[in-house]
């Protein structure tokens, strides 16, 4: 069986990708997180001033995942590298490579692109993280994920 095929989206693949970030949203038992819509994914990510890109996996003529990502940049490096938000798969095109065709098709673009990197952050619980690990990913411990959002990223912007 071959694998499935990896393409950049289009503005014409807007559907399927907020279809497809509510499969991820409902796997991660988030589904009422997802506040995004087609008019948002279609004006940053195709619109004047692209603010992510797409790529969509392809079986049998279906889309069965997708990555979505964007630019990073490294003072360090004095390179960008790319962000991987979004890596999902479909639960029945799981044996099929997608996963993997996503994440190859990401690192030819990095390489491509002369980006020194290539990151993703994944849930501690995700089965996933064995995948990444396989692929070549390491965890990097020393580094710890924070966020602002909401009501007190409102209150810091406020500040005098």
């Amino acid at each position: 069986m071959p694998e499935p095929s990896v393409r950049l989206a289009t503005a014409d693949d807007v559907p399927t990708i907020l279809r497809l970030i509510k499969g991820l949203a409902a796997f991660e038992d988030l589904g009422d997180q997802v506040k995004a819509t087609e008019a948002d994914l279609l004006m940053d990510g195709f619109g004047a001033q692209p603010r992510f890109e797409c790529l969509i996996a392809e079986h049998a003529g279906k889309a069965v995942g997708f990555a979505l990502f964007f630019h990073s940049y490294s003072t360090f490096e004095g390179r960008t590298g790319l962000y991987l938000e979004d890596l999902f798969v479909l639960e029945d095109a799981r044996k099929l490579g997608a996963g993997r065709g996503l994440i190859r098709a990401l690192a030819q673009l990095a390489l491509e692109r002369d980006c020194a990197r290539l990151e993703l952050s994944v849930l501690d619980w995700n089965p996933a993280r064995g995948f990444y690990q396989k692929l070549g990913f390491q965890h990097n411990e020393e580094w710890l994920p924070y966020r602002i959002k909401g009501q007190a990223l409102e209150n810091l912007a406020s500040e005098a």
